[in-house]
């Protein structure tokens, strides 16, 4: 695959997270007294902003107790440190030889920027991106502002990057501004999900990303 510049999405697709983000928010919320969801409902919202994804599970929620509940997610959520272990195997080899190669890399994530900026330096990934958007600085996805800010700092066109995620939010936002996208079966949406969002290919392993993307 041509491309300029390889725009990744954080959880889910460079870095095994999407239990403990499921697990932090089902935590947060029941304990203070709201309802029990299912798994797949804190695991389907992975990706959007917090804002957005607490509107999405609990509908009619106020600011306020939305800031209470983000506040006892962040409590969870950060007893624990991203490790070079928890990136994917494989991933960070993806990363470096793609930048080897002369392509520009950056992350378009649901983070806030406080958690993706430990993120980057406990993972050891950090050095490997020219620029990272957030969905706390911006907008959340599926908007594709962050895809637009990325692009822009690059001086390139949408067609000539390609969005790698595994959720639908990230290959809607790609098709929204008409740039390619990569879906990955390894985080939270299969091929049944993505499919739906004309991605260039999906994959079910980090060999397959390689051979789609010409490493």
């Amino acid at each position: 695959m041509d491309v300029k510049v390889v725009i990744f999405d954080w959880d889910g697709t460079l870095v095994d997270s999407v239990d403990h983000i499921a697990d932090s928010l089902h935590q947060a919320a029941t304990e203070l007294g709201y309802p029990e969801l299912e798994r797949e409902a804190y695991r389907d919202i992975i990706g959007l902003g917090m804002i957005e994804a607490l509107e999405k599970l609990y509908p009619g929620i106020t600011r306020e107790e939305m800031t209470t509940i983000r506040e006892g997610y962040a409590r969870y959520f950060f007893a624990k440190v991203t490790t070079p272990q928890n990136v994917f195997a494989g991933m960070a080899d993806v990363l470096a030889d793609l930048r080897l190669g002369g392509r520009g890399c950056s992350v378009a994530t649901g983070k806030s920027r406080r958690g993706l900026e430990g993120a980057l330096v406990s993972s050891g990934l950090g050095p490997h991106f020219d620029i990272t958007r957030c969905a706390d600085e911006t907008r959340s996805k599926p908007d594709p502002a962050m895809l637009g800010e990325i692009i822009r700092f690059y001086g390139i066109e949408p067609a000539e990057a390609v969005m790698i995620g595994d959720t639908r939010y990230d290959l809607e936002m790609a098709q929204r501004i008409g740039m390619p996208s990569i879906g990955v079966e390894w985080g939270v949406h299969k091929r049944d999900v993505l499919g739906h969002y004309a991605p260039h290919a999906i994959v079910d392993s980090v060999k397959d990303l390689r051979d789609v993307l010409c490493l």
